[in-house]
């Protein structure tokens, strides 16, 4: 599809996530940010947050990761993250864990609580819409 943009996250442990997106959603150092087709071209260092994807069926994704930084093409969106997890499952015992595996972690590299409660917010809000 024309209005689809290619997403890659790597992590030193390889790759986590490739595929075609509607849209994409960064915790960017400067705050959250969305990435449609067609966005200027760009490099953004990321903080420790929630990626949020939006694919192609209009479900979401989320992954949660410490840090990092993005590269941002009109076609291509490519995250470099020095640790993620994948926020998902198949039942609800192991969606429970992969939630506090991706508190965790970005609890390890935040120390602003007001950010920290609202990035859990999410997390939890997310997760029960599933």
């Amino acid at each position: 599809m024309k209005d689809l943009v290619s997403l890659e996250i790597i992590t030193p442990l390889g790759m986590i996530y490739q595929g075609e997106i509607k849209l994409v959603v960064l915790p960017g150092s400067e705050g959250e940010f969305g990435v449609l087709r067609g966005h200027a071209s760009l490099v953004s260092s990321l903080k420790a947050g929630i990626i949020d994807i939006e694919k192609s069926d209009s479900t979401h994704e989320l992954i949660a990761i410490d840090s990092g930084h993005a590269k941002i093409s009109e076609t291509k969106v490519s995250v470099l993250a020095k640790g993620a997890v994948w926020v998902g499952g198949n039942s609800d015992n192991e969606i429970a864990q992969k939630l506090e595996e991706a508190k965790k972690l970005i609890k390890s590299m935040s120390s602003d609580s007001v950010a920290l409660a609202s990035t859990f917010a999410k997390l939890d809000s997310s997760v029960r819409q599933r």
